[in-house]
C-alpha cells in the first residue's frame, strides 16, 4: 500500500521509545510536521514529524524523526536520531512538557484551528498551510499546537490547546 500522512501521536510514540532509550529523563520539547516529497500533508497529518526531546541530567537535547516513506538520500523511513546537541535547559519561550499533556493529536487541534481560520482561508484560497508544531512556553498553562498558513508577514496563524483542544489567541 502506498504511505500515507499520520497524526503527530501516531509518529510521537514510536520516537519516544528510541528517545527514552537515549535518556531515561528525557522530556518533550517540540514536535513539527515535515514533508516527504510526493506524500501530501493534509488535515493535520503530516508524512514525517521532527520531535526534539531534551534530558536534564545529560545537559543536551536529540532530535528525532518519524518518517511513513524513504526519499534518499536525506529521508529514511521509520525514526531516525541526530546527534546530541548541549542543552541548557528551560527558558520562558520554550518549555519542556509531560506526554500526558499531549492530550489533542494534530488532526483533531486542525480540525478547531481550520474552523477558526476559516473566513482567512476563504479569503486566499491560494495560501496553504505551511506550519504545523507544538511546543510550550510561560504564557500557557501546556503546549500548544501552532498552524500557520502563509507566512508570518502575511498569513494566518491559530494556536490551539494540546491539553483542551480549545483554541487560543
Amino acid at each position: 500500500a502506498p504511505a500515507v500522512p499520520v497524526t503527530a501521536k501516531t509518529a510521537f510514540w514510536e520516537m519516544y521509545k528510541p528517545a527514552h532509550a537515549w535518556a531515561a529523563d528525557m522530556l518533550p520539547l517540540t514536535i513539527e510536521a515535515k514533508t516527504v516529497p510526493g506524500i501530501k500533508n493534509e488535515d493535520g497529518k503530516a508524512a514525517m514529524w521532527e520531535a526534539t526531546f531534551g534530558s536534564p541530567s545529560l545537559k543536551a537535547y536529540s532530535k528525532f524523526t518519524y518518517s511513513v516513506a524513504a526519499h534518499p538520500p536525506d529521508i529514511r523511513k521509520g525514526v531516525s536520531a541526530s546527534a546530541a546537541v548541549p542543552w541548557a535547559g528551560a527558558t520562558h519561550d520554550a518549555l519542556p512538557f509531560q506526554s500526558s499533556e499531549f492530550a489533542i493529536d494534530s488532526d483533531e487541534a486542525y480540525k478547531t484551528a481550520v474552523a477558526k481560520a476559516g473566513p482567512w482561508i476563504k479569503d486566499h484560497p491560494d495560501v496553504a498551510l505551511n506550519t504545523i508544531s507544538l511546543g510550550a512556553a510561560s504564557r500557557f498553562p501546556g503546549p500548544v499546537w501552532y498552524f500557520l498558513w502563509g507566512d508570518k508577514k502575511l498569513g494566518f496563524f491559530q494556536l490551539v490547546s494540546a491539553s483542551t483542544g480549545m483554541a487560543l489567541k
